[in-house]
Parts: structure tokens; sequence; C-alpha cells
């Protein structure tokens, strides 16, 4: 028997899902896949943020206040950035850092490459042990490394034992405590560590360079240096633009070196941004100074590392 439809009682149309027991799902796929990818970015963007990003823009905040570290700041605007730019001592510490992207940057580049075509075009027993020394001062905390090369520059160390061993006695000095060759020391331990991690990344591109290429250069009477220009040095143009921008870096920042061995001396003979950076807010107490200072070298070290990247994809 059909049961009676009561007046005023409107029959209502069925849903599509009326009767499914399976629930209802509130995105879509393509929407529930943004929402994930959201909930993944999230978490790095802020660590970016907090760690990075904030750091950076309190630093370029101070750099606008004279502030001792301790008191209130006051506002002065580009009066440090003035003082930077106008200060010998600091306008010397950018200078000796240019100085040390030769031993950092230019003469590791110049060395790498030579021992680099050797390591890897040499048919020899032992060759990896020959790498795995060259690659050893990347692996050696700058500070041991620095400790180790006071030692070995002090007037009774390894170099000067050395030259009065040969008869050069006359060369002897105080090498990190002579105004004329404390920076040119500090720039060849640069060098030394410098050249391992050229030399393995330019080998990692030389063997990459098929041998055909070098058999069908000697066939056509190429000499080494003709195959070397022509061949080598376009075959790791990518891994010398990595070098470079590697080790410029590493010169313009460099600071436990410095710290260690010099401490910015003799006078202000080796002093560099970043040690000034320190020597500014933490011995000086002129904060704003320091982060000016911090900003102009993070600028300059842009600048440069993007000049550098320019040139190599315009070659």
């Amino acid at each position: 028997m059909t049961a009676p439809i009561m007046p005023g009682t409107a029959a209502t149309p069925q849903s599509p899902h009326a009767g499914d027991p399976r629930p209802r799902r509130l995105l879509n796929k393509r929407q529930g896949r943004a929402v994930i990818s959201v909930v993944l970015l999230a978490l790095p963007l802020l660590v970016y943020g907090l760690f990075m990003l904030y750091p950076l823009g309190r630093v370029l905040m101070l750099s606008f206040y004279r502030w001792d570290g301790l008191g209130v700041g006051e506002w002065v605007g580009v009066n440090n950035y003035v003082k930077t730019f106008s200060d010998d001592r600091l306008l010397g510490a950018f200078l000796h850092a240019l100085i040390l992207i030769i031993f950092y940057a230019v003469i590791p580049l110049a060395v790498g490459l030579v021992l680099a075509t050797l390591l890897t075009r040499a048919q020899m027993r032992g060759l990896g042990f020959f790498r795995t020394v060259v690659f050893l001062p990347q692996v050696i905390a700058m500070v041991v490394l620095a400790i180790a090369w006071r030692r070995i520059y002090a007037p009774d160390g390894l170099l000067n034992s050395l030259l009065r061993g040969i008869g050069l006695g006359a060369l002897t000095r105080t090498w990190l405590g002579d105004f004329s060759t404390a920076l040119i020391a500090v720039g060849l331990i640069g060098t030394w560590v410098s050249t391992g991690l050229v030399t393995v990344l330019l080998m990692s591109g030389i063997s990459n360079i098929p041998k055909d290429y070098y058999e069908a250069a000697t066939l056509d009477g190429a000499g080494w240096w003709r195959r070397f220009w022509h061949i080598t040095i376009p075959g790791v143009r990518a891994e010398i633009l990595v070098s470079l921008t590697l080790t410029v870096i590493a010169a313009l920042k460099t600071f436990d070196l410095v710290y260690v061995t010099t401490s910015g001396g003799p006078g202000t003979s080796t002093t560099v941004p970043s040690y000034e950076v320190y020597n500014q807010a933490f011995r000086l107490g002129s904060v704003g100074t320091a982060s000016s200072l911090a900003v102009i070298l993070t600028l300059v070290i842009f600048a440069i590392n993007l000049t550098i990247n320019l040139l190599g994809e315009r070659d």
C-alpha cells in the first residue's frame, strides 16, 4: 500500500550522491596538490626567512644607526657609509681583499689547469693518491691550517730553517710580522688551500672531454699548447666559472685565516673587510659602521660574481 502524500509537502529532487555511503571530497585532486605544495614549501620558506632574510634586513637597518651594541641606537642616516668610504683603514681592507683574489683565485686557476691536465692524462699508477693529496687542504679546518702555517712562517720555523739549510739565510725573516711580506704570506696559504678544490673541479671537466678530439688534433699536427688552448680550455669553461665563483667569494670573505695568523697586522697590512666587521662591532663598539661595512661587502661579492657569470655566458 502506497503512503499518502500530506498536503503542503513538495517532493524534493534527489541529490546525485544521495544514498552514496562514500564521504564527499572537500577538494579535487588538483586543489589537493596545490595545498600540499604550499604546506611543503611553508617550512623551508619560514626557516629561510627567519635565518637569512631577517638577519640581512636587521644588518641593513643597523647600518643607519650609531649604536655601541648596548644602549639605545641613534639614527644617523648614511653617515656610516660615508665614514666607511672616507676611512683609509676600511678602504685598505677592501684593497687587501682584492689582492687576495689573485692568490685565492687567479694563481690556483693557473696551477690547477696544469695539474688537472697532468693528473687526468698521465698514465701512471697511484693517481688516486695524488688526487687525494691535492684535495687534502679542503678537508682540514682553516683554523688548523692557519696554526700550522703560523709555525711554518715563524722565525725558527720550517721555512726559515730550509732557507738557512740551502745557504739563503739572508732571505730569512718574520714572514707574518714583516710589513712587506705579511699579506703575501697570508695569500700563499689561500693559494695552497684553493688549488686543491680548483684542481679537482677541473679534473672532472677534463675527464669528460672526448679523447677523439685530442687524437684528431694530434693527427692535424696540433702541439700540446694548441690542444690545451683550443680543446681543454673551452671544454672546462663551466668548471672554470664555478672555480672562480667559489674562490673569489672565499677571498673576499676570508676571516679565520687572518684572525689566527696576523689579526690584521702588522699595523693594518693584512686587515680585510670581514675582519674589520668583527673589529668594528666587537672591539670598537661601532655596530653601525660594522653593519655598513657588511652591507658593502655583500654588494661587492654579489657584483663581482654576477660579472664573472655574465662574462662566462657571453663567451
